[in-house]
């Protein structure tokens, strides 16, 4: 970065919002702010591009969740921090890859709405349009030619646009539209076509190209940088809401960028040409004219295509590319989805701090993230709650249940609906505390599929924590699989582990249990379970009984065998004490016998008989509860983000969209 740059991020209002930072271009915009100054934010609302925020080490408290699409969330992130600069790079559907038409609009209309509703009067606000706006009129086209859209994404890009334009106009924001053309350069995707030309020269070769005649306007991205900085530096109320052509001005073929390739190279090998754009709606030529840029705000490209070639093979090589930038695009176990599944029954206080300690530890641990809160029918309003989260959070999701089906049902419902490569499962009384999770997934990156919590205390009573330790050693020592001591339900499970779990057939789960029972690699993780943050436990002791019934019942044969070896004791001492009885009765004639012995014998054997048909009793009812094969749970309603699915079609549907 120049000095000339840092001097002018210097003299931007701050702070900054730069959303859609985990993009390409977004990052090397946030990147070279936070370099000079750290009044700059990155804002992204499901990091699906995070490799680069965390291969830069961008420290937490400078990523912001906001979900541009919820206005409730846009609101309440400009109200936390008061934006004076917001450059806005978010968007949808450029790549070919990016099919779904409901997120290009809702992203690059809907969220500039947002944006543009929130933004206070003095702020400035610097938009990250596309060429794209012109369609099929795309040869060196003015900014007041005629925009021919020729996508959705064209049209959703004009949309915007005309929006920028409007409230600039009517209602005199300081807003500003730039048209874009082919950036290049530090931080691309891998798969497109400049990173994987240069990875192709640094092995000798060069990669397979659309027709050589097909012509396209290359800006490095240092370039598109500094446009954004001049285009909030030069924001005047004459020329707010227009848009400018952010490009070289240059015709670039296919057949000269190969050219300039070889030549600055030294490369000798001849290209495969093929004939038509990645793209259904791209166009044989398309490139800029930027002297509108250059004239309101002395904005145009500094860095030729050769130039901008050798810094980008240089970067390669600095940024140890094949290592970090290849592999944490490639794996997404550097850059996982880790899904929280909360059961939530009166847990209306705490669900909010449990949310944001939730984010905050995901962002700290800078991995991707997804929220399921899990409704079991609580009285209290916690829908309420879950409702105003998922409008500022597209990456939560809330399901609602018919009725308390219990929290092993709860978390069962929600590994369905989860997408994550591991998930968390927590109750949410934040008893379960986030701050651990780490532990976990540095366990789970070791390679244990299953990671689970062992609470070497509890804050709680002493003889309490007494009842509880010895019921977890006697429940191990009397279950035929080997389940850890004192691990509740609070655990990280492992994608393949949580297929397996959802595919059990049986209708009532004991999970920490059945988490055992699948196998895998499995390793503990010690920590201090708290006392509830809100309310009284939902727990006492009839519900303590009934859950050790519950877990001894579902993995341990050891009471019907008790009774087993019980019946052959006591049928031999039965035989042994009529014997005696016997023996008695003719030697000692004269002294009485029975009554008192034949009523405890009738007791204790009496008893015996029924604690034995208890027993099987036990087993008779789980067995009656399995085959009638009933659901596990019913839900009545899933939420994500602000889309709502209320009828069991609509919810089957969802379930098969978050499994794709």
């Amino acid at each position: 970065m120049t000095d000339v740059l840092k001097d002018k991020i210097l003299e931007l209002k701050g702070p900054i919002f730069v959303f859609g930072a985990s993009g390409f271009i977004g990052a090397n915009l946030f990147k070279d702010i936070f370099t000079v100054r750290k009044d700059v934010f990155a804002l992204t609302h499901d990091a699906q591009r995070a490799w680069r925020l965390k291969l830069l080490n961008i420290p937490s408290e400078n990523i912001v969740h906001c979900d541009i699409v919820s206005k409730y969330s846009v609101e309440e992130t400009f109200e936390s921090i008061q934006p004076q600069t917001i450059f806005n790079l978010a968007a949808y559907g450029a790549y070919s890859k990016q099919k779904d038409t409901t997120l290009t609009y809702e992203t690059n209309v809907l969220g500039t709405h947002n944006i543009l509703e929130t933004l206070a009067k003095d702020a400035v606000y610097i938009h990250a349009g596309s060429s794209s706006e012109y369609g099929y009129n795309c040869a060196a086209p003015k900014e007041s030619d005629e925009l021919q859209p020729n996508s959705h994404y064209s049209v959703s890009k004009v949309s915007a646009a005309y929006m920028i334009q409007y409230y600039g106009r009517f209602f005199k924001k300081n807003t500003l539209n730039l048209r874009l053309y082919a950036i290049y350069g530090d931080w691309e995707e891998p798969d497109r076509l400049i990173p994987q030309l240069i990875e192709k020269v640094r092995k000798g070769t060069l990669p397979n190209f659309v027709a050589p005649d097909i012509s396209r306007d290359f800006v490095y991205v240092t370039d598109c940088v500094e446009a954004f900085v001049d285009a909030a530096l030069q924001m005047k109320p004459e020329i707010r809401g227009k848009s400018y052509n952010i490009a070289s001005g240059r015709k670039t073929t296919m057949k000269e960028l190969v050219e300039v390739t070889k030549t600055e190279f030294g490369i000798s090998a001849t290209p495969d040409w093929g004939s038509m754009p990645n793209r259904k709606w791209d166009l044989t030529e398309w490139y800029g004219d930027a002297t509108e840029a250059n004239k309101d705000l002395g904005w145009q490209t500094k860095i030729s295509l050769a130039d901008g070639l050798r810094k980008y093979y240089f970067w390669q090589d600095r940024i140890n590319y094949e290592d970090d930038v290849l592999t944490a695009f490639n794996n997404p176990y550097l850059n996982p989805v880790i899904t929280a599944i909360i059961a939530c029954y009166r847990d209306a206080q705490a669900i909010p701090y449990m949310y944001e300690r939730l984010v905050k530890t995901f962002n700290e641990m800078k991995v991707r993230y997804e929220i399921i809160f899990v409704n079991d029918c609580s009285p209290d309003n916690t829908q309420e709650v879950l409702d105003s989260i998922c409008n500022k959070d597209q990456n939560v999701i809330a399901i609602t249940h018919s009725r308390n089906f219990g929290s092993q049902s709860a978390f069962m419902s929600g590994m369905e609906v989860s997408t994550g490569d591991a998930v968390v499962l927590m109750d949410g009384d934040l008893q379960d505390p986030p701050e651990i999770i780490p532990a976990f997934y540095e366990k789970w990156m070791q390679g244990n599929e299953v990671v689970y919590g062992v609470r070497v205390q509890r804050e709680m009573k002493p003889r309490i924590h007494f009842f509880y330790r010895l019921f977890y050693r006697i429940f191990q020592t009397l279950s035929y699989v080997k389940i850890p001591k004192d691990a509740g339900d609070f655990s990280m499970i492992d994608r393949k582990a949580v297929k397996e779990l959802i595919n059990l057939p049986e209708t009532e789960q004991f999970l920490r249990g059945l988490r055992a029972w699948v196998g895998f690699k499995q390793v503990g993780v010690n920590y201090v379970r708290p006392e509830r943050m809100f309310g009284v436990s939902t727990n006492n002791w009839v519900k303590n009984i009934w859950w050790a019934k519950k877990a001894i019942f579902s993995f341990s044969f050891a009471p019907l065998e008790a009774m087993s070896y019980a019946g052959f004791i006591f049928t031999g001492f039965a035989f042994l004490g009529a014997f005696l009885q016997v023996v008695l009765t003719f030697f000692f004639p004269d002294i009485p016998h029975g009554f008192p012995t034949v009523i405890t014998l009738v007791l204790f054997f009496g008893g015996i008989n029924l604690l034995g048909i208890s027993f099987l009793g036990e087993y008779i009812s789980k067995i009656f509860e399995e085959t009638k094969k009933r659901p596990k749970f019913i839900r009545t309603a899933v939420r994500k983000g602000v889309r709502r699915y209320n009828t069991s079609e609509e919810i089957k549907t969802f379930i098969k969209t978050q499994r794709k």
